[in-house]
């Protein structure tokens, strides 16, 4: 089953990714999933990601006003629901497609109308497992992730929080998914509200997978594995590059602020709710972390 048996669309956005990682990505879709509607948001003005999209029959959707990726995904959603599409594919640009990586995802959740989101494995180009799947975060996890990681990481809490009691080798039901690569039932999202546009750096997958929560289930699928490539900053030794980190970590602060004014600090009666159901199905009081080194896979955001 591919994307031509169901109505299924695709959102790009661009970023600041070069034009020939761009048009790799775009052939990898296109010639797995012919039909698939492909949005190309272009938020770095980038003259030459027009003439791509034409060339391989995406549909070019500049966005002049820097609308934050929240937005923009919004944006885009409320076009393909008009459109038509069951399913939408959130993908980031530095992700690797396999050719049968979106018909296998879209057969998942035409086989599981309970669930509402789907997220594939995520490993780097050296085939190392990224575990880019986590528990809700409390403002104590950030705090000692920011402060004190070699604290969290040998205490277990960061292999607990990333859920490695799972392996990564069956499938998962997750609080929350990685948004680099994420299939979305559009019906559910739309019934969940969409994204909540004041909050970026992860925090706006954070808050829509909570709320999906309610309506549905949040899947992780091992037999679907994708690649995500490392790209280098060479501004990152720059003042440019200390600017653009500094801007990232305020906004970091900035959502996680918003969202815990949202749903609560130290009191979320709903994320210990939802937290202590994801480790009561993955058995974490019993069973040791299986193929993942904690040590070794300290990705999370």
């Amino acid at each position: 089953m591919g994307a031509a048996a169901v109505r299924a669309s695709c959102c790009l956005v661009c970023g600041g990714a070069t034009a020939d990682r761009i048009e790799h990505l775009l052939l990898s879709l296109t010639t797995a999933c012919p039909h698939l509607r492909v949005y190309l948001v272009d938020d770095a003005q980038q003259p030459a990601l027009a003439a791509l999209a034409g060339r391989y029959g995406a549909h070019y959707r500049p966005q002049p006003d820097w609308p934050r990726q929240a937005r923009a995904h919004n944006r885009i959603l409320r076009e393909a629901a008009a459109a038509g599409s069951v399913y939408h594919l959130l993908l980031a640009p530095d992700i690797g497609l396999p050719l049968d990586a979106v018909a296998r995802m879209v057969a998942y959740m035409e086989q599981h109308p309970d669930v509402g989101l789907l997220a594939p494995r995520v490993q780097d180009v050296d085939g190392r497992l990224q575990p880019l799947c986590s528990l809700l975060p409390g403002p104590l996890e950030l705090l000692l992730g920011r402060c004190f990681p070699l604290l969290r990481r040998s205490s277990g809490r960061l292999a607990r929080y990333q859920l490695h009691a799972g392996g990564y080798s069956r499938v998962m039901e997750v609080p929350v998914p990685p948004g680099c690569c994420l299939l979305m039932r559009v019906e559910t999202v739309l019934r969940a509200g969409m994204f909540d546009e004041r909050f970026l750096q992860r925090f706006d997958t954070v808050d829509l997978a909570r709320r999906t929560a309610c309506i549905a289930r949040t899947v992780f699928v091992p037999h679907v594995t994708v690649l995500r490539h490392t790209v280098r900053d060479p501004t990152q030794t720059s003042a440019r590059g200390w600017r653009r980190r500094s801007a990232a970590l305020w906004w970091r602060c900035v959502s996680a602020w918003r969202y815990f004014d949202k749903w609560g600090w130290l009191r979320d009666a709903e994320r210990d709710r939802i937290n202590a159901r994801a480790l009561r199905q993955l058995g974490q009081a019993r069973r040791q972390p299986d193929g993942v080194n904690p040590a070794g896979t300290d990705v999370a955001g």
